[in-house]
């Protein structure tokens, strides 16, 4: 039979709490789209694009609330136009993304293009159509701060005024995809935090 091992707080260290938690929060705030690649190491990087493709996106997106708080900005891209997507602003308020950031709840969506909530800001921008999007919060050090996405893309042409599809139709995402990347999520929430707390306490171990 296995057992649990049950680690308490260590007294010495309780009346740092709250320095730590003040410490912590001051680096969150400092960070912004433009300079969180610092603290995006390979594993989160791998977390990132291991959950896009196995769940059949074409590319995903990390998404960050600039300090104004009036755009999501995408800061981190896995597709063959990184570098023009990179840097991207959606206004907060319009968008799927904005309604996942503002709810705090995760999205799995076919057919986006067809989809009112849809800005096709981006779309627009490059030249392409989305199929279907997945989008949930991101969070670290217990706030939501972005959201993290991932899309399906199509070919399309316009007919009469309508959208139609002009080749193969993606598959689509379903529920139990969704809650792949909400799991990825996570884990990359607390390899973020981890990541401030060694720099923190200034502890070099990996």
């Amino acid at each position: 039979m296995s057992s649990r091992v049950n680690f308490l707080p260590d007294e010495r260290f309780l009346s740092l709490r709250s320095a730590l938690k003040e410490r912590l929060h001051k680096m969150a705030d400092v960070l912004t789209p433009e300079n969180i690649g610092g603290i995006l190491d390979v594993r989160i990087e791998n977390v990132l694009r291991d959950a896009f493709d196995r769940v059949g996106a074409d590319e995903g997106s990390l998404w960050l609330l600039d300090p104004e708080k009036e755009h999501l900005v995408i800061a981190y891209n896995t597709g063959a136009q990184a570098s023009e997507i990179v840097g991207f602003k959606q206004p907060v308020g319009s968008g799927i993304v904005s309604t996942s950031l503002a709810s705090e709840q995760g999205f799995a969506e076919n057919e986006v293009y067809k989809h009112e909530l849809h800005s096709r800001l981006l779309d627009d921008k490059l030249s392409l159509t989305t199929y279907a999007m997945i989008v949930v919060p991101f969070y670290f050090l217990n706030a939501c701060r972005g959201v993290i996405s991932c899309v399906q893309l199509f070919n399309v042409r316009h007919e009469a005024d309508q959208t139609v599809p002009a080749g193969p139709i993606p598959p689509g995402f379903d529920i139990e995809q969704l809650n792949l990347i909400k799991r990825a999520s996570l884990i990359i929430s607390d390899l973020i935090d981890y990541r401030l707390l060694r720099v923190t306490v200034g502890w070099d171990g990996h």
